[in-house]
């Protein structure tokens, strides 16, 4: 069955590659698909295009092992020439700046989803840690752009009204690429049930993070992502829940950055040194621990990838 992890992250500094081998985890333990972050939050356009240029340089200088996705199609092509699978994905409005024709050149370039927000207000809306005031008119031309040029629209680090705005106001699907529910673990990075239930409606998909501080108990068991997973696939039903892991490879570079950023990662919600995730070399216990509390095979390939496949089909232009 196809495994696509919607959500991997990577060093952030252009013409460093020294943690790019570690791809091959996401292979070597079944996965065909990877969307790797180019940017986040502040980072500017230049910072994100200089990223990009990084890793695509090193991706196509590998094509024995990897392909760079710019359709469903190349998805199927790896597979069949035993290649990973590796798109880009965009953390936050700020690397547009004001220019929404940036959109498609970066569609063009392999990027398949892009957030609205990161933690903090923005000009398309609010963020999760902020006072939210809702969707912008910049952020629901954005949405009307994402969807012209083939990109997938994500709420994930956006704030409540934004996103409930934004699910509204999308003429695709959204998605919640890396978000857990509230239900299970309070926290304003998860998101609550009514949130899950607009994006199912219109077609969208929740990709549970293996990161423990959303979690619940700083524990990212397969046990845990699995209890998440299992209560979204009750709420809306299994055809809108899926994995995107928000793995960072460089854990020493994370615990760096978390310390020395307490006015975007405050410590009172938990942020720090230490965080746990669950690696991608778990997913293998994870299809397993689903299986055994009672996920049929059907029901597995969908969490693992084809939920992701049903929406890339659905929005991404050919």
């Amino acid at each position: 069955m196809l495994v696509w992890d919607n959500h991997a992250c990577m060093p952030l500094r252009p013409q460093d590659v020294s943690f790019m081998e570690q791809l091959q985890w996401h292979y070597t333990h079944g996965t065909d698909v990877v969307m790797l972050n180019v940017g986040f939050g502040d980072d500017s356009v230049e910072a994100h295009l200089r990223m990009l240029a990084t890793f695509r340089a090193w991706l196509t200088a590998r094509p024995g092992q990897y392909r760079l996705i710019r359709s469903v199609a190349d998805i199927h092509a790896a597979r069949a020439a035993g290649q990973l699978a590796v798109g880009f994905d965009i953390e936050g409005a700020n690397a547009i700046g004001d220019q929404l024709s940036l959109i498609e050149l970066y569609r063009d370039l392999g990027v398949c989803w892009m957030l609205l927000a990161y933690n903090q207000n923005n000009r398309a809306g609010g963020g999760c840690q902020d006072d939210d005031l809702g969707l912008t008119a910049f952020g629901r031309a954005m949405l009307e752009e994402m969807a012209r040029v083939g990109m997938i629209g994500c709420c994930s680090h956006t704030g409540y009204r934004t996103a409930r705005e934004a699910i509204d106001a999308s003429p695709t699907p959204l998605i919640f690429s890396h978000s857990n529910p509230r239900a299970l673990f309070e926290h304003p990075r998860n998101i609550p049930d009514d949130l899950i239930r607009a994006c199912a409606a219109r077609g969208g998909v929740i990709g549970i993070n293996g990161i423990g501080l959303f979690l619940g108990g700083n524990d990212a068991s397969p046990a845990n992502v699995a209890r998440h997973i299992l209560y979204v696939a009750d709420l809306v039903g299994i055809d809108h829940v899926g994995i995107g892991l928000d793995f960072i490879h460089d854990r020493h570079d994370i615990d760096v950055f978390l310390t020395a950023n307490p006015d975007k990662f405050p410590p009172h919600l938990g942020y720090g040194a230490g965080m746990s995730m669950m690696s991608p070399a778990e997913l293998p216990a994870l299809a397993a621990e689903l299986q055994a509390r009672g996920m049929a095979a059907a029901e597995l390939a969908a969490v693992l990838g084809g939920n992701w496949l049903r929406v890339a089909e659905q929005v991404w232009r050919n």
